[in-house]
Order: structure tokens, then sequence, then C-alpha cells
């Protein structure tokens, strides 16, 4: 049967004469005349060519033919109603779905851990997909297509079909390994730029804010090594005598603290703390399953501030 056409209303008003077997009862369900019924009626078995409800001492019965639609109708009407009623409740506890999340390697290593334990918790249906993107503007571009439905990042060119919500800050220190000569001396310009530094890169382009900062002073570092990896670089520096400036929270969850001395910066590189921030599409904002899952972010970095 073609489908162009058909009025979703009639098939409203055949569900309701299946549960109520009565016209003017159906009626009422539905808030329609008893007049409107009849017509509705007179429409489905011209449409389906079908008796459909035949009269009985006991009210209408249904025939086989209408037997045989009413499960699959009845479904169809109630998946309809469920993805166009956006107030209902979203019940973690019973969903079944999956999530997609855009994360760099920070957030993924901050963020994740905790927020997978409370989804096993409260969600155990509910699984995640993690896609990894470099650059800040490829997280937008990732919502916009729909391939994530949320995404973590240092904030982004502003748009308004992009909402967003602050999550945490890092803040930054310099690093060297353990009884590095620098920790015996009084951290200065100079002494800043007298050793090779290592720095992080996620994007490629070369230039920390550091690097930002010398730039306006005339001053330039001596880069011994570029990675776009975080966590790699603790590693690198407690066997080194190279210098890295690194976001403390990096520092906390590498594992390495032990093995590494947190040096001031110079006074002159004046760094402010970084924000990270949830980005969304406006497409899910009201979405109850979508702002569940924003919530349970928000949550776990809350907890961990």
């Amino acid at each position: 049967m073609d489908l162009h056409g058909i009025d979703l209303n009639l098939l409203v008003a055949f569900d309701a004469l299946m549960c109520e077997r009565n016209v003017t009862r159906a009626g009422v369900r539905i808030g329609r005349t008893q007049p409107a019924m009849s017509a509705a009626l007179s429409r489905l078995r011209l449409l389906l060519k079908d008796e459909l409800f035949v009269r009985s001492a006991t009210g209408l019965q249904p025939t086989p033919r209408a037997v045989e639609l009413a499960g699959p109708l009845g479904e169809a009407l109630a998946s309809i109603r469920s993805t166009l009623d956006f107030t209902q409740a979203f019940d973690p506890s019973r969903a079944v779905m999956r999530f997609t999340l855009a994360l760099s390697e920070h957030p993924a290593f901050k963020v994740l851990p905790a927020l997978q334990q409370r989804l096993a918790q409260q969600a155990p249906g509910v699984t995640l997909r993690i896609k990894a993107y470099t650059a800040r503007e490829d997280a937008l571009t990732l919502l916009d297509a729909g391939e994530a439905d949320a995404a973590i990042s240092v904030p982004a060119s502003k748009t308004p079909r992009i909402p967003t919500m602050p999550l945490f800050e890092e803040n930054f220190v310099c690093i060297a390994r353990r009884n590095h000569p620098l920790t015996k001396k009084k951290m200065t310009l100079d002494a800043f730029l007298a050793y090779r530094h290592l720095l992080v890169s996620p994007e490629g382009d070369g230039v920390g804010l550091v690097d930002t900062q010398l730039a306006k002073l005339g001053r330039k570092r001596d880069v011994a090594i570029m990675l776009p990896q975080f966590y790699v670089a603790p590693s690198i520096i407690a066997n080194s005598d190279l210098l890295a400036t690194m976001m403390t929270g990096v520092i906390k969850t590498s594992g390495l603290r032990d093995d590494l001395a947190l040096l001031s910066l110079p006074r002159e590189i004046a760094l402010t703390p970084v924000p990270f921030v949830l980005h969304w599409h406006r497409r899910n904002d009201a979405h109850p399953a979508q702002r569940w899952l924003r919530e349970q972010i928000a949550l776990v970095c809350r907890a961990k501030a």
C-alpha cells in the first residue's frame, strides 16, 4: 500500500476502536465526537478494504483482518508517541542505548573512568562509544554531523547551534625530573630557557601558550621534542633533563607524581587556567536521555574538582 496521503489520525482512531469496541467510547478516548468516529471508521473500511468491526450483542467485534493489524499498528503508534514525547521521564536503569562522546586525550583520561563507573551503576544497558579528535573545531564538526552526542574540549568557536557548559579548569606548572639541577636554583626566565623543552602540541602547530608568551618578550625556547600526546610526556620528563609546561591534571592522572618535580613558571610567563567545556548540538538540547547524559558528565567533573 502506498503510504502517501494516509491520515495518521485514522490509525489513532483504529487503535481507539480496537481498545474500546464502542464508537462513542472510542471518540471520548481520543477527543472526538461520535459522528467523527463513525466517519473515521467508514474511511478506514474504504482504505483497508475490510469491514474491520462488526456489530454484536456485546459491542463491536474486530474482523480477522483488524486483529491482524492491531498489534503492528499499536506498536507503531507507541513508537511514534515515544519519539515525539520529549517530556517523558528517562529511566536510565531500563534504557538500552548507546551514546557517542567526542573526547580528546586529557578529557578521556580525566572524565571517562569515573563516568563509565557511574553509568555501570545507574544505567547498565547504556554503552559508550568514544570518537577521538585533534583540533577543537573538529569536535563541532562531529556534533554538526550527528556523529557525536556530546564533546568535551577547550572552548571552540561560539555559535548558537552548539550550547556549552563549563566543566573544569586546569592550571599550568613546569615539570622536571626529580633531582633536576633546576630544582636547586631559583626559577628565573633565563634559568627556564637554559634547558631544552618538551612541547605537547595536539593540533600539531608547534606553538604552545608558553611560546606565545615568550614571543611577546622577544624570547624563544629550545624545543627538543614535540609530540601530540599529553600522557607520554611525564614519563619522558622523568627520564631526561628536559622541561615541560603541563596541565596539573595530567600530572595527577599520569601516576608519575613521585618521579617529578613541580616548579613554578617564571613570573614573566603568566598563563591563565585553561577551561574545558561540554559541547552538544541544539537539536539534542531537550532530549531527556541526552539531558541525563550531560548531567552525569557534569556530576563526575564536579566530584573530581
